[in-house]
């Protein structure tokens, strides 16, 4: 029975009451003027009926912007999971509430997300789909919604941004192996569909290549751990040495233990690095060498910004996050 009285609405408890909506309304929210008497009734019948009322209808009904819109690709993966705790921990010390919009690998599905974030008639929004780009966020500029853009530069009167930097840190890692003897050649695993940010390492990772003359290698690679683990299960029965740059840390753990099951050693035969680390990067064994942002950082300074930006407070509208390389057991220590 429990059930039945979530599923209680105010308009159940004007009926039971014998009042209007307005008043019961008017009792939830301690305004307007009603009788002691009348008071009374509204507020028995709530307790009787087990009523909870909405905070989004207490928000709007006090006219009070509280309803926030959140444009992520997947909440699967770690690092999105992250970024939405670092969002949530604000919300819920600024007394917000969050409106989820997930969008998958499709730039037409995330601008319907971004429309939809609009005639949901949210107070601000945080936006993060790197399949965007800048002419596609300014969207929102448009439509006068104070937004936070992650992962990109755009920035205008009530739209921030907080940008990523994996790029110097990956140019770096390259130099280095190469200048303290790394004799393997480097393969970055391209991902379909992955993003901006994926793709941007991308061309770092090449253009770093032809600058020091080395070879280099670019294969697909699925963005799945069954289907990568499989891939590489038959890669390593003509490739028995590699280094290879995953997206991601589940991507990177199956190409190691690819190799691991197909009776090569890591480090020693097969170097493996993680772009984007989260915790996995220190479960899995041999650990991974790895990339880290802190991404519930990311949440909760995108959250800080943009109540700062609908206070009309904001004063440095953009933000840098830059990632830092942390080496795991799945590279050799040079």
């Amino acid at each position: 029975m429990q059930n039945l009285k979530d599923r209680v609405t105010i308009y159940q408890v004007a009926q039971a009451a014998g009042v209007s909506l307005a008043t019961v309304s008017r009792v939830i929210n301690k305004q307007g003027s009603v009788t002691p008497t009348t008071r009374k009734k509204v507020e028995d019948t709530i307790q009787a009926l087990g009523y909870k009322p909405s905070g989004l209808a207490q928000a709007l009904a006090t006219n009070r912007s509280t309803n926030i819109g959140v444009v992520i690709p997947s909440a699967n993966y770690v690092y999105i999971a992250n970024l939405l705790n670092g969002i949530t921990e604000v919300a819920k010390e600024k007394g917000f509430l969050l409106t989820l919009f997930a969008t998958s690998h499709s730039r037409e599905e995330a601008l319907s997300m971004i429309e939809k974030v609009i005639t949901a008639h949210v107070d601000g929004a945080i936006i993060f789909d790197d399949q965007l780009g800048p002419e596609d966020v300014k969207k929102i500029a448009s439509y006068n919604v104070p937004s936070i853009v992650i992962d990109n530069k755009l920035s205008g009167d009530k739209v921030g941004n907080i940008s990523f930097s994996y790029d110097a840190e990956l140019k770096k890692m390259i130099e280095s192996y190469y200048q303290k003897g790394g004799d393997k050649v480097m393969t970055f695993l391209h991902v379909h569909n992955a993003g901006r940010l994926l793709n941007r390492c991308e061309k770092t990772f090449i253009e770093t290549h032809k600058n020091l003359g080395q070879e280099y290698n670019v294969i697909n690679c699925d963005d799945s751990y069954t289907h990568t683990y499989a891939d590489f299960r038959e890669y390593f029965e003509t490739h028995k040495s590699a280094y290879l740059i995953a997206y991601r840390d589940s991507i990177a753990a199956a190409v190691e233990n690819a190799a691991t099951d197909s009776g090569l050693r890591v480090p020693e035969d097969v170097e493996v690095v993680s772009l984007v680390g989260t915790k996995y990067a220190n479960i899995v064994r041999p650990t991974l060498t790895a990339m880290h942002i802190d991404m519930a950082e990311v949440g909760k300074r995108a959250m800080y910004m943009l109540t700062d930006l609908m206070n009309q407070n904001l004063v440095d509208k953009q933000s840098k996050f830059e990632a830092h390389f942390v080496e795991g057991q799945s590279t050799i220590r040079r």
